[in-house]
């Protein structure tokens, strides 16, 4: 379905053709200093560039929201690639808290690259089940969300409340031209976890599969943590990490919780992510198609439920737009998805467009339930604004739709 898309919407193109720069890009500051009758200000090679993004929303899981969303590229000495930090910080009117801050690092000459996942988050958020056909019994009302958070209650859902923290970090060094090797650690810990529709009343019990799962492999139920080392190999050779226009993204990773680490049982997590992005102007470099494709894979048993591979789980928690984060979950788990990109002002303006679908699947291992014995679709559409050519950092603005569901995005750099 993803690859017949793409032939369908662009059949005239070859995936071939490689972008030029013969459209010059402007950009959201450069536009507005002409307006005024400015010259256009002139960057320092190293400089940075900032974008911050205010966040403002309402949802019934966390009240009216207030926060901050932001990105700093940059580029080190000897690198022609811009590394990022970025991040956001939210609060809500129901005591909740998210800390969210990402980091993708070149160091001088491309010798090192450090990329870390780091969150904080006093949150709450509903679980449906493990597989792509879960709920058990029935099919979720419509639901809605901003950005991946959920703004719609479903009688099937099984809300949650908890304290998580995340601690991923990785140092990859060059062995040769784009190729990298590199170790980390990852620390994922969720506590003072509430389930709030589990009831063991006797005569009047209802069992959730956040509850059934643990107890039957053996996991607490009201905190836990998985203290992993990890292994990766990547080939990177995109042109820009922040938008690329052209190039290859593929990372093989392997994360080891063992017992000394003060794991309760040892686990192993296998994990393969590719995308790739080829340019179908030879006149304008925004016009493109991308893809992306992720997998994750761990034994039953071997990791406590929240844990396990789920939608937007992702570093930046972009995937599977027009559902909420968590909405599918299992022990083995596998997304794709394709974009069509595209320039919509004339030649070198600032506005461009977006088109994509994507695909979940995830498997559960009490149903025994394969990997694509159930496969959810998701499509949608985005705006893009050039807020920084220098970084090619775009402000995106995106409608996701799914089986009985949808969302708005809002956030700085591409999805992917």
């Amino acid at each position: 379905m993803i690859f017949s898309f793409c032939y369908l919407i662009i059949p005239q193109h070859s995936f071939s053709q490689v972008a030029d720069t013969t459209c010059i890009q402007t950009d959201v500051p450069e536009l507005i200093r002409k307006w005024r009758n400015k010259p256009p200000k002139t960057a320092k090679e190293q400089s940075g560039s900032l974008l911050l993004v205010p966040i403002i929303g309402s949802n019934p899981a966390n009240g009216f929201m207030l926060g901050v969303g932001g990105q700093y590229a940059f580029r080190t000495k000897g690198s022609k690639l811009y590394s990022i930090f970025s991040g956001s910080a939210q609060v809500t009117t129901k005591k909740q808290f998210l800390l969210l801050l990402k980091n993708n690092i070149y160091t001088t000459d491309n010798k090192i690259f450090f990329s870390g996942d780091w969150r904080f988050q006093v949150f709450s958020q509903s679980t449906y089940g493990l597989g792509t056909n879960a709920p058990d019994g029935g099919i979720l009302d419509f639901q809605y969300n901003l950005g991946g958070l959920e703004t719609s209650v479903d009688s099937l859902a099984q809300p949650m409340k908890f304290n998580f923290i995340r601690l991923h970090q990785s140092m990859s060094f060059k062995i040769k031209e784009s190729l990298y090797l590199g170790v980390g650690y990852h620390l994922d810990g969720y506590s003072k976890i509430e389930d709030e529709k589990l009831r063991l009343t006797p005569g009047d019990s209802l069992i959730t599969s956040h509850y059934a799962y643990n107890t039957t492999f053996g996991f607490d139920t009201d905190k836990y943590f998985s203290s992993a080392l990890n292994m990766n190999f990547v080939f990177d050779n995109r042109d820009n990490m922040i938008n690329p226009y052209k190039g290859y993204y593929i990372q093989l990773s392997w994360r080891g919780a063992f017992e000394f680490l003060g794991n309760r049982v040892g686990g192993n997590f296998y994990q393969f992510e590719y995308r790739s992005f080829h340019g179908l102007s030879k006149k304008n470099p925004r016009h493109l198609m991308a893809f992306w494709v992720m997998g994750n894979f761990s034994p039953k048993g071997e990791f406590p439920y929240m844990i396990l591979p789920a939608t937007a789980y992702d570093q930046r928690g972009r995937s599977a737009r027009g559902y909420t984060q968590g909405r599918f979950r299992g022990n083995n788990y596998f997304y794709t998805e394709a974009e069509y990109r595209f320039p919509i002002s004339s030649c070198g303006g600032i506005l461009g467009g977006v088109l994509f679908v994507n695909a979940t699947s995830a498997s559960s291992p009490t149903q025994s339930l394969k990997l694509f014995d159930s496969v959810k679709p998701g499509y949608g559409l985005g705006l893009r604004i050039m807020v920084d050519k220098k970084s090619r950092t775009n402000l995106a603005v995106d409608f996701g739709f799914g089986e009985k569901s949808s969302g708005f995005y809002l956030a700085a750099s591409e999805t992917f």
